[in-house]
This record gives structure tokens, C-alpha cells and sequence, in this order.
């Protein structure tokens, strides 16, 4: 937990829109020290700016977060210029869908490095520092923020290597939290799960790195984009929302941070039919229609 953000140091991953660029916002005003980190250059350019304008001491790079050497240079670049960090939001993702045997090792790679490996390498780089400022003071405090989804808690169809990489993200930051619990009170941890918020995710392909493009989407891959973007365009909770409960969550030690609470009745159901030994619910139960119209489009000839 962090009570007070005045003068503290803030690695903000994926900076440059959505969540990240939406925290970056909330800790300049709160007068933090702000290390902006995105694979985009032209909006990550654009959040140092605005950051700066607001009165921000702001470092900003142009990081891989898949990459451990590159996070290993921005964590001695944070190191050098700020000191150790206080709150560290791993939050760099990418989406990609389609049935789940038609992910190519590409979309397999790209999603896992991104989503996963981004986050294992934000944690191993940054909790031996802050361990370190910890056990040199007795008053510092911090926190870390790794961002998975809802669907790392459930899994819907048609977005099997997006599940997988976020059900990862869960299961990390959960131990990540056990862990800190063993060895220090001064450092904390929190899972961020939202569900459908307009971040720019949905246009994540146009971030995909050269060596990982496939040459056609799958049929699958384009009705799970156009289903995807419809959900997050409908969406009412904002990426400015769902940063204020973060640092909500900071200030509160709270664990789990959901942007829809009432999406865990399907959380529930989910862990009903593991209790039960049962086969999965139909995730579109409620939404009988939607189903429908997916299945349709994935049998249509």
C-alpha cells in the first residue's frame, strides 16, 4: 500500500493509452515522479508531453516489455535517474483471439510475451529494488499493479490464447502476493481484472512486430475482432474509471480489483462447476442470443 503519492516514483507500462496513459494522468496530479513506458513512440511521445505540462519529472522510453534485456535497461535507467520505484503497473497487453487451434506459434508467441512475460519481467526487475528501499527504511512503502483481466478468471470462447495469458497474469500476481507477504509489510501487490473498457486493445495488431505477423486472419480471428470491439465500444465504464480504482486498491491494500463486480456471478459459476466436478457452464447463459449469433457465424459455410 502507498498512503501518500507526493514525490514518489510511478513505471507505468503500456503509458501510452489506455490504463496506463489514465494513471499516468491521476499521478501527475498527485504530484508523483512519472516513468512512462510504451512499444508506440508517437503516443507515448504525447503522454511525456502532457505529463510534463502537468508538472510531472517524467522519464519516458520506448520498451519491448517482452524483452527481459530491454526491461532490464529501463529498470538501471529507473534505478539511476529516481531511485527505486514505489508503484510499478504492469500493464503492457495485447489481445488476440480466433478458435484456439488456429492460433499460429506467432499469436502464440507474441500474445505470451506481451501479456506474460511483460509482466514477469516488470516483477523481476522491480520487487528486488523495492525490497531493497524497503529494508533500508522502515517508513517506505510500495506497491505493484500487474493487469490481467476477467478473462483470467473465467474463459470465453473464441479467445483462447488471450485467456491463457491472462489466467497466467492471475496466478502470477497471486503468488507474487503470497511471496511479498513471507519476506516484507512494506510491499504490496494487486491483480487488475476489467472487463470490456475502451483502452485501444482491441486495435492492439497494430503494435504486432514485424516477426510475428501471420499473413490472414482466420475466420474465427475476424468475428471475435468485430464481437470484441462491439463489447468494448458499448462499454460505460471508462479507462479513467477504471484507473481510479487502482489507486483506490493501492491506497486500500485491496488484492483484486474489478472495473464490473457484477461480471463475478459468472466467476462463480465457473468455480461451482470445478467445486462440482461438472462439465462448463454455457458462458452465454444470460446472453442466450449472443451465443447463438456466435455459433452461427463459426458453422456458417
Amino acid at each position: 500500500m502507498i498512503t501518500n503519492f507526493k514525490g514518489k516514483t510511478a513505471v507505468l507500462t503500456g503509458a501510452g493509452s489506455g490504463f496506463g496513459l489514465e494513471c499516468a494522468r491521476i499521478g501527475a496530479r498527485l504530484g508523483m515522479n512519472l516513468v512512462l513506458v510504451d512499444v508506440q513512440q508517437d503516443a507515448l511521445d504525447q503522454a511525456s508531453a502532457e505529463a510534463k505540462a502537468a508538472g510531472a519529472q517524467v522519464l519516458a522510453l520506448k520498451i519491448d516489455v517482452s524483452s527481459a534485456t530491454q526491461m532490464e535497461t529501463l529498470g538501471q535507467a529507473v534505478l539511476e535517474r529516481f531511485g527505486a520505484p514505489h508503484f510499478v503497473f504492469n500493464n503492457a497487453g495485447v489481445g488476440a483471439g480466433g478458435l484456439i487451434w488456429e492460433n499460429t506459434v506467432k499469436d502464440w508467441e507474441w500474445v505470451l510475451g506481451v501479456n506474460v512475460m511483460g509482466v514477469v519481467h516488470g516483477v523481476r526487475v522491480f520487487t528486488p529494488m523495492m525490497l531493497d528501499a524497503a529494508a533500508k527504511d522502515p517508513t517506505w512503502q510500495g506497491h505493484i499493479v500487474n493487469t490481467a483481466s476477467m478473462a483470467g478468471l473465467l474463459n470465453p470462447p473464441n479467445m483462447g490464447v488471450y485467456n491463457v495469458s491472462k489466467h497466467a497474469v492471475v496466478s502470477l500476481t497471486e503468488t507474487l502476493y503470497q511471496d511479498l507477504r513471507l519476506v516484507s509489510d512494506q510491499v504490496g501487490a494487486s491483480v487488475l481484472c476489467p472487463f470490456f473498457v475502451s483502452t485501444g486493445i482491441s486495435q492492439s495488431e497494430r503494435n504486432r512486430p514485424a516477426e510475428f505477423v501471420v499473413e490472414k486472419p482466420t475466420r474465427s480471428q475476424l468475428i471475435q475482432q468485430t464481437m470484441t470491439g462491439k463489447a468494448v465500444g458499448s462499454g460505460k465504464v471508462t479507462a479513467a474509471d477504471v484507473a481510479q480504482l487502482v489507486f483506490d486498491a493501492i491506497v486500500a491494500n485491496q488484492f483484486y480489483i474489478y472495473s464490473h463486480p457484477k461480471a463475478i456471478h459468472s466467476v462463480q459459476t465457473r468455480l461451482e462447476d470445478i467445486l462440482q466436478a461438472r462439465n462448463p457452464t454455457d458462458p452465454f447463459a444470460d446472453k442466450p442470443e449472443i451465443g447463438q449469433q456466435l455459433k452461427a457465424a463459426l458453422r456458417a459455410a
